[in-house]
């Protein structure tokens, strides 16, 4: 649970920039791979994390520019890495302009229960870090190259001339 808007904000800003690679790195084409049929495809993954931002994090009051667009995924990848900036930077802005410590503190209603507004905010984050893993294995699946997160992927080591671990 975070006790300061400093400290989310800190974390917050580090894992929106992994997020925005990983989204940056999609292409139209890639939209449509799946784990297998009846789940989730990439797409449908990276704009649930673009829009998840502000739909959970409006049931705690704070205001800030709704993303455009239906539950369905576009078939943009640019848009959605675009709305994905948009609504990260938006909860940013919108937190430190409207909250205080104090506020961390305080519940909000979230799917029917009572959470700490410092919880919601930790879970947000746990919930992105989550979903963002999932759309690594389907980029890989897809053919594309994933960013670095918290350390060299394995084109990384092998471009060091290093042997990556298996």
């Amino acid at each position: 649970m975070f006790r300061t808007i400093e400290d989310f904000v800190n974390e917050w800003n580090h894992e929106t920039k992994a997020t925005q690679r990983v989204l940056d790195t999609l292409t139209d084409a890639s939209l449509k791979q799946q784990i297998a049929p009846d789940f989730r495809s990439l797409g449908q993954l990276g704009w649930h994390i673009a829009t998840t931002v502000h739909e959970m994090t409006s049931r705690t009051g704070l205001k800030f520019d709704t993303p455009e667009g239906e539950e369905l995924a576009p078939a943009s990848a640019k848009t959605i890495a675009d709305t994905y900036r948009s609504s990260s930077a938006g909860l940013s802005e919108a937190i430190q302009a409207q909250w205080t410590d104090a506020k961390l503190s305080e519940s909000s209603d979230m799917y029917g229960e009572q959470w700490l507004n410092g919880l919601t905010l930790r879970i947000l984050i746990s919930h992105e870090i989550h979903h963002r893993g999932e759309m690594i294995v389907l980029m890989r699946q897809a053919g594309l190259r994933v960013p670095d997160i918290y350390g060299p992927t394995r084109e990384d080591w092998l471009e060091r001339g290093m042997q990556p671990l298996v």
